[in-house]
């Protein structure tokens, strides 16, 4: 059959093809797709959000409490200073390990960022250099844990991060920021710190134009206490590969009737470093559908690795691992 057209004549499959890609095209470059709407804490909120948690060697400071309402309130783009980027200023104020307290007011909030890792040496560099002259302007207690996976089976992130959260938990730090190595905060005012709810952290990525995808977009960076990963009992350790875990880790948090929180889109704008995608795991939709009924028996108390080395490098500590 043929449809006659500007003086022309279409086969009518030929047009019905034109008419879906011409769809597809609209759908994927227009706005709406995303969920554009969702609830997040503003930012005249944000200070009385947050969490004042810190580890046992911070509250034994005997200075004034560090003050925070100009740092978010003064939120600001930092992406663009070259000196963020071309290497870690004042490298002498970060404890072995990767660990920063500021020296005159004592820290409000303690927070254990793990990054899970393999064969990223470039990204590491530009994360490990832009992230401390990051965090270090918010005058928080922080530490970098940085759990590589030695061994050559299909990458296991969620893996890496129970090992991190249980490291971390060792040097007694009440939150944790689960963090991939590709993603940097954009603006001054993003704190690392926890709230009473998991927070998603990168719900502005550049990756999706500054837009989140679905509500229930949990990944990425997500700002969690340590009480609240163990009682979920972490993340599923049978993801390896890419894919799945992080929607995972949302139905947990769901199961036990645990809601997650954002800031508003300009306080959690990210950017994606460019990477070679990771091999996608072939069984994560099937992993996915059991996600609640494996939650009690598949996570922390499940959790089998060996640790070939724990180094404290000057920029991170490092915790190198076989799965």
């Amino acid at each position: 059959m043929f449809v006659r057209l500007w003086h022309r004549s279409f086969h009518i499959h030929d047009l019905l093809f034109a008419i879906g890609l011409i769809t597809l095209i609209v759908y994927l470059a227009l706005p709406f797709r995303f969920a554009s709407h969702y609830d997040y804490i503003e930012g005249s909120r944000i200070e009385e959000a947050l969490i004042p948690q810190v580890t046992p060697n911070v509250s034994l400071q005997e200075v004034f409490e560090c003050t925070y309402s100009e740092i978010i309130e003064g939120s600001r783009f930092v992406y663009n200073l070259a000196h963020y980027h071309e290497a870690v200023n004042r490298q002498e104020e970060i404890r072995p390990g990767g660990e920063f307290r500021p020296e005159t007011c004592q820290a409000r909030y303690s927070t254990a960022i793990i990054v899970p890792y393999r064969q990223r040496e470039e990204q590491l560099h530009a994360f490990l250099t832009y992230m401390h002259n990051y965090l270090r302007q918010q005058l928080i207690h922080y530490r970098i844990f940085l759990v590589e996976q030695f061994d050559h089976k299909p990458f296991n992130r969620a893996m890496l991060f129970n090992i991190g959260a249980q490291v971390a938990a060792e040097y007694g730090f009440p939150c944790l920021v689960l963090h991939d190595v590709d993603l940097m905060p954009l603006n001054s005012g993003q704190m690392y710190a926890c709230v009473e709810k998991p927070r998603h952290m990168c719900s502005a990525l550049d990756h999706w134009r500054f837009r989140l995808p679905y509500r229930g977009l949990f990944g990425g960076v997500v700002a969690m206490n340590t009480v609240q990963f163990q009682k979920i009992n972490g993340m599923s350790n049978l993801y390896h590969g890419w894919g799945g875990e992080d929607d995972d880790l949302y139905e947990r948090l769901q199961a036990l009737g645990i809601d997650i929180c954002r800031f508003a889109p300009e306080f959690s704008e990210y950017t994606m470093l460019k990477h070679k995608p990771e091999r996608p795991n072939a069984n994560r939709v099937n992993l996915l559908r059991a996600a609640t009924l494996r939650q009690h028996s598949d996570g922390l108390n499940s959790l089998v690795y060996k640790e070939v080395e724990r180094r404290m490098h000057s920029l991170f500590t490092h915790i190198l691992v076989e799965t």
